[in-house]
Parts: C-alpha cells; structure tokens; sequence
C-alpha cells in the first residue's frame, strides 16, 4: 500500500472513452481522486460512481480529475459506464489483480457461490494523489459498504488544499522510540 506523503505507484491503464490513463501524467493541476471499484456487478460501485459523476465538475473546479479503475477488461467496464451513464469519469480497466493487492493495498475476494462476480475481484479503495503523484489520503475497504462520499472526499481535499493541511500517516519508523 503506498505511504501517504510519498509517490505512488505508477498506473497506467486504458479506459473506456478517455484514452490511456497514466498517473504518472497529471492531467490537472491538482491531481487525481483513484477510486478502485470491484466491478460490473456491484449495484454499490454503481450508485458510486453515479455520484462521483455528479460531481466531477465541483471536483473539476478544484483542478481535480477523476479516474474509476478496475480489474473487469474492456467490455465489463464499457457496460458499467453504460449503465452508469459516465461520461466526465474515466473509467480506466484491466487492472490486474496482482497490481491491485500488492502496489494498492487492495483486498481479493472470490466469488460468493451462486453470484455473478468474477471468480476473483478485488474490493474498493480511494486514493487522493497529488499532481506529483505523491499520496495524500487513501482509504481501502474490506466490502463494498459504508463508502465516503463525494461531497465528504472534496470536502476533505479542499480543507487540504486551502490550510496546507500535510498527509497524515506518514511515521514509518521504529514504533518503541515514538511510543515512549
């Protein structure tokens, strides 16, 4: 999982209607909310991006872009924006799920029996990188519940942004020295 303070990862994947995502490019002045959702079939991951669709241009007047990535290839993705009716969202796809758990931190499921899942997925996560990819916040989740919402995420970087507020969570040294 990337250390808040410090670069990321970088990614790069393609979208559906955006061409190619590359975090490394910083495509606005003041970065990128990644928001990891688990895929076509989850009902939560699409209320989600309905909403974050609702307010790209609040988080556009920020000098903010917002990019949905998941491990569904072209087609499962294509359909979610379809159905979602994405257009401001980049929905980046193909993420693969080695990339998911080991440079994100995201958690794999399995499928649950009887589901339409994919056989393995991985679940949500969001992440504020700034335009030098350095991480600013990221929340991972276990399941698809209890998301923070849009208006809560800007809200949040806003207060960054306009009280210099640093990354938090940044300590990765000897906890016994600290702790004392």
């Amino acid at each position: 999982m990337p250390t808040p303070g410090q670069k990321t990862p970088e990614l790069k994947l393609e979208t559906v209607a955006h061409g190619t995502f590359d975090l490394s490019d910083p495509g606005t002045e003041n970065g990128t909310l990644l928001v990891f959702y688990r895929g076509l079939h989850c009902p939560v991951c699409a209320g989600q991006l309905k909403e974050l669709e609702a307010a790209a241009e609040d988080f556009a007047a920020r000098g903010l872009r917002i990019v949905a990535a998941t491990a569904d290839p072209a087609d499962r993705a294509t359909e979610m924006a379809r159905k979602t009716g994405l257009d401001k969202v980049a929905i980046a796809h193909s993420l693969s799920l080695q990339a998911a758990r080991d440079d994100w931190g995201l958690y794999i499921s399995a499928a649950r029996e009887g589901s339409s899942e994919p056989a393995l997925f991985h679940e949500p996560g969001l992440f504020f990188v700034n335009a030098d990819r350095e991480l600013q916040f990221g929340s991972v989740q276990t399941m698809p519940f209890a998301r923070p919402k849009a208006a809560d995420v800007l809200a949040a970087i806003t207060f960054m942004q306009d009280k210099g507020y640093p990354p938090r969570g940044t300590y990765t040294g000897d906890l016994g020295a600290k702790a004392a």
